[in-house]
């Protein structure tokens, strides 16, 4: 009864069968086998025994491996058990189906076909099934067919190519060819599907879930690796980075040749992606042994850039704060990379549109070329025919560009129609992310005349009017942050508000914060009042707001003090009403010269010095009025004393006194919205 067992040896040592030891005892026919080499697999510390009482129509086979290393296809199992009754097929061959373990692993089913010319092995747990078939024609070839395999088996195959993959789940078909020819690599070749496929790496950086695919796939195992896919990938998601995949129900080419390199890394000299309509991309790339992208050519063409933001940008536009931006139009580019830095890219844009959902910015018919070399130079040109910025229109113009050396800027200083005036740039330089550093955008930036009556409609304030004038030598954008050098001029209420200190953060992203210094100087309080409906105040008022900041455009900080000045032919008079607005706002009292029941007898008063500073912290303002002599803020101490906001003069003598140094800021602006409504009285002492 050893003809079986010499079989299966033969068929498991493909030529390498090295015996140890080979008995028989009362019980059947041992044999111990050192190690059994094949091309695919080595088997070490074998054992085989096989039970077959005489005139009995079949017998019992028990193999036993201590270890099952397949080094090419990455797979290795200890303690494997496999026993299955032996008989017959009745062509002179043998068949034996039972149950394998390997460690502490759920069984699987085994069925062996031991033929005269073939051998057949079925493994099974449930529906999935992996089958084998062997040829004596072709010993050098192994069909493997997979049936509902779970991914997951194949993981330790695909670590080969990429061992930080964890796939967890899906569902494989294949029929694959193993080729294992004596000197040559290993090959794995034949047609995949895959169901469900889920998978993700330990940094969180690539994940696909409910992937399908139908992939031919040609490998080669050896000193160097090298895999070949062609097929479709189906629907799912995949995330590679900050790039986020939609292909919802849309069906994908794709094609790729992938080559290890001896230090560790790929090259990908073969890359075709083309979801018709949405984005074809083909070129060829490099990856570094950490999976960095080291070169890369690639050229890129959408024709419908709408559908390429929900399908390809969304985690791009996302990170930047612009996660329901409207595309339209279409656009080609090409990329190139070396050394893992950018060397040039060109984009060409036809009648694009880019509207961004909370209305921060919108550009109208984008159309021409932008060009970027880190070498030799190159120019280009870029146009829109409108847009507009936090709701305020800007008009056409044209961009000449220059690039080389690594830096992308203006060939001369252009103008855009804006509010009845212009906005000018001049020396926009710009240099993408290189060498650790990050995207740098430097810009001179002038303002002309600009209409502030038409900012304040587009920005539902008060009816401001005058025009905006000013000069910013340069403005720099890096690190999400944009710091303007020198200042803007306001001409406002017939005086100037100059601002100075100016920057932002994040401006086109979650939450914008600008931080500025105003100076207010020479404003007609008569015509301020009159805007805001507070009553009427004549006289000029000069004053400061420093480190002012706004999150979202709404003030979160600042240290504000406003204080009149007297001026050579300028009454100083205060209506009732605007008495009654301060002390409301101010949280005040009146004291005066006359009694209570006499004070609703007279329009309005004279003041000698009128002053109100706040300085807003944690929600709460620290009130303040006039300076004292000593130039302090008077009642700012921590004692009881009140702070004078109107310092009364002449007959009747009225005087304004605050003594609620923190007022909650909420309830301040709730004040100021009743103010503007007109429903206020004052409270006399």
């Amino acid at each position: 009864m050893s003809r079986p067992i010499v079989r299966l040896l033969l068929c498991l040592s493909l030529p390498g069968l090295c015996l140890a030891a080979q008995s028989a005892d009362a019980g059947g026919l041992t044999a111990k086998i050192g190690r059994v080499q094949t091309a695919v697999a080595t088997l070490r510390e074998v054992r085989v025994r096989l039970d077959w009482p005489a005139a009995a129509e079949h017998g019992e086979l028990q193999l036993q491996a201590a270890s099952v290393v397949a080094p090419d296809l990455g797979y290795r199992y200890t303690d494997v058990v496999w026993r299955c009754p032996l008989q017959r097929d009745g062509q002179g061959g043998w068949r034996c189906d039972g149950e394998l373990r390997s460690g502490r692993a759920a069984p699987l089913r085994l069925s062996l076909d031991l033929g005269v010319a073939v051998t057949d092995a079925r493994l099974s747990r449930g529906a999935a099934v992996v089958a084998l078939h062997r040829n004596a024609a072709s010993p050098d070839a192994t069909r493997i067919d997979l049936t509902r395999v779970p991914l997951a088996w194949t993981q330790a195959l695909a670590a080969q190519a990429w061992p930080e993959g964890r796939f967890k789940g899906g569902e494989v078909d294949a029929q694959l060819t193993i080729t294992a020819a004596e000197r040559e690599p290993l090959r794995v070749a034949g047609p995949i599907a895959l169901r469900g496929g889920a998978v993700d790496t330990p940094d969180g950086l690539i994940a696909a879930e409910n992937l399908g695919a139908q992939l031919q796939l040609d490998a080669r195992f050896g000193e160097t690796k090298r895999f070949d896919l062609d097929g479709r990938v189906q629907g799912g998601e995949l995330l590679f980075g900050s790039t986020y995949v939609s292909l919802q129900q849309r069906a994908s080419a794709l094609q790729l040749t992938a080559q290890s390199l001896p230090g560790g890394g790929w090259n990908l000299p073969r890359l075709r992606w083309n979801d018709a309509g949405v984005l074809d991309a083909h070129g060829r790339a490099a990856l570094d042994a950490q999976s960095n992208v080291s070169g890369l050519e690639l050229d890129l063409r959408s024709d419908d850039l709408s559908r390429l933001r929900d399908g390809y940008l969304s985690g791009y536009l996302g990170l930047a704060g612009l996660g329901q931006l409207q595309l339209r139009g279409s656009a080609d580019a090409r990329l190139r990379m070396a050394g893992g830095e950018l060397h040039s890219a060109d984009a060409s844009l036809q009648a694009v549109a880019l509207d961004d959902a909370q209305g921060r910015f919108r550009f109208d018919g984008l159309d021409g070329n932008l060009r970027y070399s880190a070498a030799a130079p190159v120019a280009s040109e870029l146009g829109w025919r409108g847009g507009a910025l936090y709701g305020l229109d800007f008009g056409a113009v044209r961009l000449p560009f220059a690039s080389g050396a690594g830096e992308l800027r203006l060939q001369r200083a252009v103008t855009v129609p804006m509010l009845g005036g212009t906005v000018g740039f001049d020396d926009l330089r710009l240099r993408p992310p290189s060498g650790g550093r990050g995207l740098d955008i430097r810009f001179g930036l002038s303002l002309d005349r600009l209409d502030i009556a038409r900012i304040a409609k587009t920005l539902d304030g008060p009816a401001f009017s005058g025009q905006l004038s000013g000069r910013i030598p340069q403005a720099r954008y890096a690190d999400d942050r944009l710091d303007f050098d020198g200042g803007l001029s306001m001409q406002l209420f017939g005086g100037s508000v100059r601002v100075s200190s100016l920057a932002m953060e994040r401006p086109f992203g979650v939450a914008p914060t600008l931080s500025a210094d105003l100076a207010l100087d020479d404003l007609d309080l008569e015509a301020l009042t009159g805007v805001f409906g507070f009553g009427s105040i004549t006289g000029k008022l000069d004053g400061r707001i420093d480190a002012l900041r706004l999150v979202d455009w709404t003030p979160v900080a600042f240290d504000a003090r406003l204080q009149t000045q007297r001026k050579p032919g300028v009454r100083q008079r205060i209506s009732q009403r605007a008495v009654q607005d301060l002390s409301s706002v101010g949280d005040s009292s009146l004291v005066g010269s006359l009694q209570a029941s006499l004070i609703g007898f007279f329009d309005d008063f004279g003041y000698a010095r009128l002053g109100i500073a706040c300085r807003l912290a944690d929600e709460v303002c620290h009130m303040g009025g006039l300076e004292s002599d000593d130039g302090g803020a008077e009642g700012r101490d921590s004692g009881t004393k009140g702070f004078i906001i109107v310092q009364g003069a002449g007959l009747p003598r009225l005087d304004v006194v605050g003594y609620h140094r923190r007022v909650d800021w909420p309830t301040l602006l709730e004040r100021l919205e009743a103010v503007g409504k007109g429903d206020v009285k004052p409270v006399v002492q």
